[in-house]
């Protein structure tokens, strides 16, 4: 029999893995851009195709999930990152870069589907709150791969052969800590449902009060390095370090997380991370110095860390849809946005200079002020904290 603590370290394998792939692509992104001689609006377009492989598998894994089982299509799309990492690591011409992108950002997606639909069915099984502790070792790892471009910059490693080692070691890692025997409900999905589903009812308003803070988490992950080094004239190796520390504030929220929706609700915590995004938002924006826009990162990162972990828990424990289907449609509004942040903010500092394009942020942490009300609590309010 598996234990409850294995089971939550099983999980938690796949969302570090998952999360450090995004952190290393994300800290060497300057590298890539000086070596194909991008422009924002060329970065932008790049990012836009690996948002569109991502929205493209969100319904394929969601189905695939439901179908043969969360575990198993969370350990294919895993070996699937690994892959396409290593077609990102020499690709030769920015042509194949775009196929690589494309190909990394749909067994991102997928896998994040996968993995949330095998968390939500462990957590539920467990009758434990761990959705937003799932959600911080994503943020951990993330933050780690973010933290291993920096070594990497200072040891002058080509993030050629940063990509080769993160292909080889990752998986290796993730396998082991997946490999736990665990049996799930396969269900037929209804084939006259949309491909592209989007929620209704309360996971609407869930999923764009989600939207608002994933665009802002997708700007950070792709976007703080050259943010860092155009805006306060940031050393190279310094850059990878506000999404080292935006990451770092999201993992202590979310491991706090349980606890903060048990004594809170979900609608004051809602509430709160959206004043919280406020205020860091607005320092970023505004801030001239590394420290002081390092600091918004951070507070950003601290107001935007439970809105997924409480979109998905909801998705998951959903009566009425299957829950791979249930969280795919959640994941198209709220986890989209982590990949369509980056190519919006692209397109936008084209024409209002990459500060300008950070300001939409603060306008999204506004819209979720006014959201945060609508946010009730989820099915699973009666789960122990984790």
């Amino acid at each position: 029999m598996v234990t409850p603590q294995r089971q939550w370290l099983a999980i938690t394998a796949a969302f570090i893995v998952n999360g450090a792939f995004y952190g290393i692509w994300a800290a060497r992104i300057p590298a890539v851009a000086a070596t194909f001689s991008l422009s924002h609006n060329a970065l932008g377009l790049l990012l836009l195709l690996l948002a569109l492989g991502a929205i493209t598998c969100f319904p394929i894994a969601g189905r695939m999930a439901d179908r043969h089982g969360a575990p198993l299509v969370t350990r294919v799309l895993t070996l699937g990152k690994a892959i396409s990492m290593l077609g990102l690591a020499f690709a030769p011409n920015i042509w194949l870069l775009a196929v690589a992108l494309f190909a990394f950002g749909a067994s991102h997606g997928g896998m994040d589907v996968a993995m949330n639909a095998w968390g939500a069915d462990v957590e539920r099984k467990a009758r434990r709150a761990w959705m937003p502790s799932f959600h911080a070792m994503w943020s951990l790892g993330a933050g780690l791969g973010a933290l291993s471009g920096y070594f990497a910059v200072s040891a002058e490693l080509d993030y050629a052969w940063h990509f080769l080692l993160t292909a080889l070691v990752l998986p290796v890692f993730g396998f082991w800590g997946m490999q736990i025997p665990w049996k799930t409900e396969t269900k037929v999905t209804d084939q006259k449902a949309s491909l592209f589903p989007i929620p209704k009812g309360m996971l609407l308003l869930v999923g764009v009060f989600a939207l608002c803070t994933t665009l802002g988490e997708g700007a950070i992950a792709d976007w703080s390095a050259i943010y860092l080094i155009e805006i306060a004239l940031a050393e190279e190796e310094i850059a990878p370090m506000g999404l080292a520390i935006f990451s770092g504030t999201m993992v202590a929220m979310r491991l706090a997380g349980g606890f903060v929706i048990a004594a809170l609700g979900t609608t004051k915590s809602a509430i709160g991370s959206a004043i919280m995004a406020i205020i860091g938002t607005a320092t970023a924006v505004f801030g001239g110095s590394v420290v002081v826009i390092i600091l918004g990162f951070a507070i950003m990162g601290f107001g935007y860390a439970l809105a997924m972990p409480i979109a998905f828990s909801r998705a998951g424990n959903d009566p009425h849809v299957p829950p791979a289907q249930a969280i795919a449609s959640v994941a198209t509004l709220g986890y989209g946005g982590i990949l369509l942040g980056p190519p919006i903010i692209g397109f936008l500092s084209e024409w209002v200079s990459l500060r300008g394009a950070f300001g939409v942020l603060l306008a999204l942490a506004i819209l979720m002020l006014m959201i945060a009300p609508a946010v009730q609590s989820t099915p699973a309010k009666e789960s122990e904290p984790a």
